[in-house]
């Protein structure tokens, strides 16, 4: 298994909260997403998922191996939503599938190490996401965020501890999440914080984003639920059918 894929998996292990940036150069106001991108892991994020599906695939190729670059040597892992093959082509380190679409179970293809990440609004659908061989899993919406009020009310922190308790594999929550909550979410069991406008916007709004990810990583705890831990993804079995998220 390459270093760089080895390396992908062991951060699940990593004893403090993982930081996951999702892509959306819509809310970027024309400002250049590579730009944005450099800045976000420059200060110290964990994953960059590139979401930005209205993109022609040359373009998503393109984009995704110029954050591969930028992402080199920083400890910090690059996913493609729903394009496993994109994303190996162009060097990611995995893909994350929305709930409804290919399941974990189909990518058996792909290469030892690569990782697969499934979005997940329940219980059910979280523990299907591991038993059909996902790595890891984004839970949400737990707050509420305008963008996904379509989808029904917010799960809450009590569901989302339930849901980090029912399976092993790593939970990351995503969704209205701000700095201030983020140690409500990893007090309820979180391995670690996933959103949009919490990276693109919040953290950006610092004169020195680095600074200000530190200064919210100190104030948040460093232990996690025990049972978050990453899974071998090697076996895939049978597909299985999840119902569409919008993640």
């Amino acid at each position: 298994m390459p270093a760089s894929k080895r390396a992908a998996r062991a951060i699940f292990q990593n004893d403090r909260p993982l930081l996951y940036y999702i892509t959306d150069r819509s809310q970027l106001s024309g400002k250049s997403l590579t730009t944005i991108v450099r800045r976000i892991v420059s200060a110290g994020v964990d994953f960059v998922q590139i979401r930005e599906k209205d993109l022609p695939d040359r373009q998503v190729f393109e984009m995704t191996r110029k954050i591969v670059r930028l992402a080199a040597n920083r400890n910090c892992f690059v996913l493609v939503n729903g394009r496993a093959d994109i994303a190996l082509a162009a060097g990611a380190h995995g893909v994350h599938l929305p709930s409804r679409g290919m399941s974990p179970s189909d990518l058996a293809w792909l290469p030892q190490g690569f990782l697969v990440g499934v979005s997940v609004h329940s219980l059910a659908e979280a523990r299907l996401a591991e038993k059909h061989g996902a790595d890891y899993v984004l839970m949400g919406p737990i707050f509420p965020t305008p963008s996904k009020l379509l989808f029904g009310p917010p799960l809450g922190l009590d569901y989302l501890s339930r849901a980090c308790l029912s399976v092993s594999i790593p939970v990351l929550a995503l969704g209205g999440i701000h700095a201030r909550q983020i140690p409500l979410v990893l007090s309820a069991g979180a391995s670690g914080i996933a959103g949009i406008s919490l990276f693109q916007k919040d953290l950006l709004c610092s004169s020195k984003p680095r600074r200000e990810l530190a200064r919210i990583l100190r104030e948040i705890p460093s232990k996690r639920n025990p049972q978050s831990r990453i899974q071998n993804p090697e076996v895939r079995k049978k597909p299985a059918v999840l119902r569409d998220s919008g993640f």
